[in-house]
């Protein structure tokens, strides 16, 4: 029966069947890309560093925010609040990218009620971290 098979299906079943070769040949693919990519920033970066103008100046030294000359120093207090809205973004952000393939799951056959239950725990596990957040006056823009 093997005889009688194209080469494509011999080819199709060997990596079926999980050989070595295969497996750590798509994952060369993948490191072989990620050092091109690494490459190519350093090749830019380097060449950006050769071709630039180097000229110092006390003018071009000097601290600026948005073209308007510094008053005062230079260092400046942020508050903390605005941490706490960069870690509500991340936490809706997280939760749009598991709603997604939660979504996919729920539609397989067999897996509908064990995926309900545990996104219902997840959305759960979110909703005290917004109420809790509600409470603490966090969501409010002063």
């Amino acid at each position: 029966m093997r005889e009688t098979l194209g080469d494509s299906t011999v080819a199709a079943a060997s990596l079926a069947a999980g050989h070595p070769g295969s497996y750590f040949g798509s994952y060369s693919v993948v490191g072989l890309l990620a050092v091109v990519g690494v490459l190519f920033v350093a090749v830019a970066f380097g060449a950006g560093r050769l071709l630039r103008p180097v000229v110092p100046t006390p003018e071009k030294l000097m601290t600026y925010e948005c073209g308007v000359d510094p008053v005062g120093e230079g260092w400046a207090h942020t508050q903390v609040r605005y941490y706490v809205y960069a870690f509500l973004y991340v936490i809706f952000a997280v939760d749009s990218i598991f709603l997604f393939p939660w979504a996919t799951v729920f539609a397989a056959p067999g897996y509908g009620a064990t995926t309900l239950v545990e996104m219902f725990v997840f959305l759960g596990f979110l909703a005290v971290g917004l109420l809790y957040a509600y409470k603490k006056g966090v969501l409010t823009w002063t």
